[in-house]
């Protein structure tokens, strides 16, 4: 991982971190909740697009991760203008170099959704273990609404990917996310 990658890792993380903590419980900033935030969406964050990015390493093509600027603007901003009850999260992306075949570009959209996945299950086992019940809702919450999100079918999404890869692969993705939903609530 480059220097420049890892800043814009960093950048993006503590700037997703601070939007999604603004405003809990009508208070603007809480230090305890912003922790929390960093650790569940942090993680999150973090782990879909290094998923993406080793999966790309792994058919043979450079990848790395850029944040968008704007987009880190607006997620701050909006949660500012809607009180923390709307944050519009598009930090940046991992950008492939090189040529993919349309099976790889998939495997390595999904790569990213899966890991939130992974981490929603993992979450999940806390909650319903009783353990830091809490943050183990919170990161449950977090990786099933990132991860799903990023299923939706149309681009610029990672689901666009999977779709136009492997429809069946999509469905399955899309309804595991949807169930991992019902689990939580």
């Amino acid at each position: 991982m480059s220097s420049v990658e890892a800043t814009h890792i960093i950048v993006s993380v503590a700037t997703i971190s601070l939007a999604f903590s603004l405003f809990k419980n009508d208070n603007l900033f809480s230090f305890e909740y912003f922790i929390l935030i960093l650790l569940s969406v942090g993680s999150a964050f973090i782990l879909h697009e290094l998923g993406h990015k080793y999966a790309a390493l792994h058919f043979g093509v450079h990848a790395e991760y850029r944040a968008w600027t704007t987009g880190l603007f607006l997620a701050v901003a909006m949660a500012f203008l809607t009180r923390g009850s709307f944050v519009f999260a598009a930090p940046g992306a991992v950008y492939i170099f090189g040529r993919v075949t349309n099976e790889q570009n998939g495997k390595i959209a999904l790569a990213g959704p899966a890991m939130n996945f992974l981490l929603a299950l993992f979450f999940l086992a806390l909650y319903f273990g009783g353990a830091a019940s809490e943050f183990a809702a919170l990161g449950a919450y977090i990786n099933l609404l990132l991860g799903g999100f990023n299923m939706i079918p149309i681009h610029p999404f990672d689901g666009a990917k999977i779709a136009a890869w492997n429809q069946g692969v999509w469905v399955a993705g899309f309804a595991a996310f949807f169930l991992g939903f019902l689990l939580l609530f």
